[in-house]
């Protein structure tokens, strides 16, 4: 890993160049003030001619706001609010020669700040980046013969872990190199899904993301989202901020947080990472149907990390880079008779636990038709849009989510 700071005759003294947040900062600062921030305004102006202390203090006070209810009734304003603030304290960083510190910051302003300030931040991250790959050295890497999966596992212990009828019934097709049209003709219109092998040999990523040492060099000290617990269904169940080489230690030393295992769900890390996101490319299958891709994310975490029953709005191909992976299916028409749950922000979640089913509740669950795989290492699956899928980590694994929509004359209904 880096060291945290510079000699002293390295620190860059000048800092790094911010010109959206040159150009528009006045403007949002006055929309800021008009939403009740006027000691944000007070405390940023400070923070501009050098005030860390007021730089940290307009960071808390932004942060304030995006905890003030929930997510989604955030005022947008406060979003790019805690961006400036961001950039800011970690224009201070930068110029100690503070460059963990300053990576930090930058990236909870990607993750939590808004839009307005994001090429700032990138650029800033690309800059200090550049510094830190200066301070790194070979003994912080590790092993380099590391990698994260080096072993099969055995199947009748995985089956014994697995839901019940699991891998006995009827398993999704495989088929090699499948062509778009026959993609097209036997799975997209038809809404069926499909293991597609031997279309991910060209990707970096499947050679790179088995090695720890490439990912703590490119990601190590970078901050990401983390879920913790059984899943989010789960009461205990909470999120974390970590950087990605402690996450990597949790994976690499096979154990829990205090609140069980820590998983990176469903995160854009490619957006904030570019260097992983050379690593991989669009399937040509997501254009299929001429619609466009609404999200690319991340699934990364240890053996034994579940998500839970449940469907999406989109069409979706799950690209297993890294380990193996279980993975069950339930029609769309089956939606009813799993039960989703009543609520507005889980009702595309099912109330029926696969590892625990209540059969007073649910007696007819056992006798759903379902099909399910283990999706190997360079396999992709296509899961159409509202199948229900349960789906376990069988190894420490590394998944790629492509999600795409139809588009507007598209033949599929």
């Amino acid at each position: 890993m880096l060291t945290n700071s510079a000699s002293g005759g390295d620190a860059p003294s000048r800092g790094f160049d911010t010109p959206t947040l040159d150009l528009e900062s006045a403007a949002l600062l006055h929309a800021i003030s008009e939403h009740g921030g006027y000691a944000y305004v007070s405390m940023a102006a400070l923070a501009a001619n050098g005030d860390i202390r007021a730089a940290e203090a307009a960071c808390e006070m932004a942060w304030e706001q995006l905890h003030s209810g929930p997510w989604h009734s955030v005022l947008p304003v406060w979003r790019d609010a805690y961006s400036m603030a961001c950039l800011l304290v970690a224009r201070h960083h930068y110029r100690n020669g503070e460059f963990r510190d300053a990576l930090r910051v930058l990236d909870l302003g990607i993750i939590m700040g808004g839009t307005l300030l994001r090429k700032d931040l990138d650029s800033a991250i690309e800059k200090i980046s550049e510094q830190t790959r200066k301070t790194v050295r070979v003994s912080d890497l590790g092993n380099s013969e590391h990698r994260l999966v080096d072993r099969e596992f055995d199947m009748a212990e995985v089956l014994q872990l697995l839901p019940v009828k699991s891998l006995s019934n009827k398993l999704v097709a495989k088929k090699s190199a499948l062509s778009l049209e026959k993609f097209l003709k036997d799975h997209y219109l038809s809404g069926c899904p499909v293991i597609i092998s031997d279309c991910m040999a060209h990707w970096p990523a499947k050679m790179k993301w088995n090695d720890e040492d490439y990912l703590l060099r490119v990601a190590g000290d970078r901050t990401v989202p983390v879920e913790v617990g059984k899943n989010y269904l789960c009461t205990e169940w909470k999120q974390e901020l970590i950087t990605f080489s402690e996450f990597l230690q949790r994976i690499k030393s096979d154990s829990c947080s205090p609140g069980g295992l820590t998983y990176l769900a469903q995160h854009p890390l490619f957006d904030q990472i570019n260097e992983l996101r050379k690593d991989i490319f669009i399937p040509d299958y997501c254009f299929t149907g001429g619609g466009e891709l609404r999200s690319l994310n991340a699934w990364f975490g240890p053996a034994g990390t579940v998500t839970p029953l449940h469907h999406d709005p989109h069409h979706n191909i799950l690209a297993q880079v890294v380990g193996k992976k279980y993975i069950r299916l339930y029609s769309s028409s089956l939606s009813e008779e799993l039960s989703p749950h009543s609520g507005t922000m889980l009702h595309n979640s099912s109330q029926v636990d696969l590892d625990d089913i209540d059969e007073n509740k649910f007696p007819k669950v056992q006798d759903l038709e379902f099909v399910d795989c283990i999706l190997e290492e360079g396999e992709m699956l296509y899961i159409p849009p509202k199948w229900w899928h349960y789906v376990r980590s069988l190894t420490t694994s590394f998944s790629v989510s492509f999600w795409w929509s139809e588009g507007e004359s598209s033949d599929a209904s």
